[in-house]
């Protein structure tokens, strides 16, 4: 559930999980925590699309 704007993003997972949507960087390390791409039940989703995140790794 939440709701995400150009200007807002709201979730109540927020109050849980410190990283809830998107990518994070800490030191040299990188975490991407993805929306997901569907619900059960309640469709509490506004504003918020669903994702199907494809990540390509590259040797540098």
């Amino acid at each position: 559930m939440g709701v995400e704007t150009k200007y807002f993003r709201f979730s109540p997972v927020q109050w849980v999980y410190k990283q809830w949507a998107g990518l994070y960087k800490e030191d040299h390390q990188y975490l991407y925590v993805n929306r997901g791409f569907g619900f059960i039940g309640f469709p509490g989703r506004v504003g918020i699309l669903p994702e199907i995140a494809v990540i390509e790794l590259q040797r540098a």
